[in-house]
């Protein structure tokens, strides 16, 4: 008979000998393979891989042509010292320059004219067309489609279009005031009108971006809040401040912020348009930092670039004024 006091072992199905009278085992766990081990080091790799495109588009495209702007704002450049890079160091002597500059008053003045007008028409019209197409009436994605026309254009033929329309002799414009009895205007090359001119093209222009974002932006208002305000006798007007615009103040926000930064760089339109005249009645800093840097038979290269720099500067601001009002209404 076998001695029921002694310890009996069975064997495991890896070979191994444990204890048959209900003892701790004495043998260690198995090393986690290493298969397992590798899994974390492997995703990291991966994470790294999907970053590196992202990362090189950025340095290459936007890192280091900021860099390059900043550099050739603080040094001398010349013809020859740009292409043999030895530009003496100059600090901020290119921006006092700058702020000194006759110019810079009235440019100042018309980017902030400019901009401003621009984004309250392209913002209030893209509203209202936003709101007028959420109706969801016939040929309502027909409209729609065609209001995209303007934005899908190059900017080159819509400026040029617009510069054929508000021709002083030969424009559609000026033939449609005639036939009501007003006289000519001098759109293009009169001070008084050539930034109104070229306002009223880049409204235009930029009516569909705000159209298509903000009707988006409505798409994401449940219906239910609609007609739980019509049943309090709540009518259309009491309805778009009390339920519609409060709810798309996020999507207005980016919206306003990507048409400010757009604002600020247009320069294709004003060129084309008017050049930046007539004697420099239309000029912005993006008109005016061309001008310095390539309009000239001695380019000011420096000069141009710290003009630039400074609508890169005014865009950030906007940028981080933006993030910290969202950051607020988080917490909030």
């Amino acid at each position: 008979m076998r001695d029921p006091q002694m310890n009996h072992t069975k064997q495991r199905p890896d070979g191994r000998s444990a204890s048959a009278g209900g003892g701790a085992a004495t043998a260690a766990p198995p090393p986690a393979p290493a298969r397992a081990r590798r899994r974390p080091a492997s995703r990291q790799w991966a994470a790294w891989a999907f970053l590196a495109p992202v990362t090189l588009y950025l340095v290459v495209f936007y890192a280091y042509p900021l860099y390059r702007n900043v550099d050739l704002s603080l040094r001398h450049y010349t013809v020859r010292s740009f292409v043999q890079g030895n530009a003496p160091f100059t600090g901020l002597k290119n921006y006092e320059t700058v702020f000194d500059d006759p110019t810079f008053g009235p440019a100042l003045m018309h980017t902030v004219v400019f901009t401003t007008v621009c984004l309250f028409f392209q913002y209030a019209i893209g509203l209202a067309l936003a709101v007028f197409f959420h109706q969801n009436f016939r040929l309502s994605a027909t409209l729609r489609a065609l209001f995209l026309v303007p934005w899908l254009l190059p900017l080159i033929v819509s400026a040029s279009t617009w510069s054929w329309m508000l021709n002083s002799d030969s424009g559609i414009v000026n033939s449609v005031l005639h036939t009501v009895g007003i006289g000519p205007v001098n759109w293009l090359t009169s001070p008084d009108w050539s930034l109104t001119s070229v306002i009223i093209a880049n409204i235009w222009i930029g009516v569909p971006f705000n159209l298509v974002v903000l009707y988006s932006g409505l798409q994401s208002i449940p219906g239910s809040l609609y007609e739980a305000a019509a049943l309090d006798g709540a009518g259309a007007w009491r309805r778009f401040w009390s339920v519609t615009f409060p709810l798309l103040r996020p999507v207005s926000a980016i919206t306003l912020l990507l048409g400010l930064v757009y604002t600020l760089k247009v320069f294709d339109i004003i060129w084309i348009m008017t050049k930046g005249g007539p004697a420099g009645s239309s000029t912005t800093f993006a008109t005016w930092s061309y001008q310095l840097g390539f309009g000239n038979l001695l380019p000011a290269f420096g000069p141009g670039a710290a003009v630039g720099n400074l609508l890169v500067v005014a865009a950030l601001a906007f940028g981080l004024v933006y993030l910290r009002v969202q950051r607020k209404q988080a917490l909030s």
